[in-house]
């Protein structure tokens, strides 16, 4: 959109470009999906869909459905470590 205004005084012309969100919104949609495709690059982001399975249901009236579910298996551990702590000393000034 062009606005040309003259109020007769000088042929100064001032013209307004406006721009719609469509831009706006493109440049934002293509920023996410760089930043995306940069997670999945790196590896920092994985789409590992194998070795799921669905879940087996069965069900008879009047009772709670019976789930067999195999899930990922979680590996929680402790060890033991040594570790070197700094002494900390206090320096009396003389009662200053």
């Amino acid at each position: 959109m062009v606005d040309v205004r003259n109020d007769g005084y000088d042929d100064r012309r001032v013209i307004v470009e406006k721009r719609g969100s469509g831009r706006t919104i493109g440049i934002v949609l293509i920023a996410i999906l760089a930043i995306v495709g940069l997670l999945f690059a790196t590896g920092f982001w994985k789409a590992d869909v194998s070795g799921g399975d669905m879940p087996e249901v069965s069900v008879k009236g009047g009772d709670l459905p019976e789930v067999d579910v195999d899930s990922k298996e979680v590996v929680v551990g402790t060890k033991k470590t040594t570790v070197e702590v700094p002494t900390v000393g206090v320096k009396d000034n003389g009662g200053e």
